[in-house]
């Protein structure tokens, strides 16, 4: 049984690059699905799409994307509101990943975002995840 499955989407995708997997099976919510539309969006995924795993139970395959290289394109991603600890942030202390160059997935009142869009909308909120 999965308690947490934001960190369990996270640890997936993190091994699946290690390994050099070309996608992942992770659990539908839609939580994860707003985390990977983020991801998408920003570029750092292929994509993702409604599947099933061995237990017949909804998921979500999640395509990983690489350099040219072969590097993966998420070289750092951690989770850092947990759900034991959560962590707000004001919307001037939203942290910087990476000197600008990674992204803060920022869950608002306005929804799933990234923390240049938060700053953006001058929104602060609950930073779920650092990817670099």
């Amino acid at each position: 049984m999965i308690n947490d499955h934001v960190s369990d989407m996270i640890t997936r995708i993190r091994n699946g690059q290690r390994a050099g997997h070309r996608s992942v099976l992770v659990t539908s919510s839609k939580m994860n699905k707003s985390i990977l539309e983020v991801l998408k969006r920003e570029g750092l995924i292929e994509g993702f799409e409604g599947a099933e795993d061995a237990n017949k139970r909804a998921a979500l395959r999640v395509g990983l994307k690489y350099y040219t290289s072969g590097k993966p394109m998420i070289s750092r991603v951690e989770r850092v509101s947990k759900p034991g600890c959560r962590k707000y942030f004001e919307v001037e202390s939203l942290p910087k990943v990476s000197s600008g160059l990674g992204i803060a997935i920022v869950s608002t009142s306005k929804g799933i975002m990234t923390d240049n869009e938060a700053r953006r909308s001058k929104v602060g909120g609950e930073v779920i995840a650092l990817v670099g």
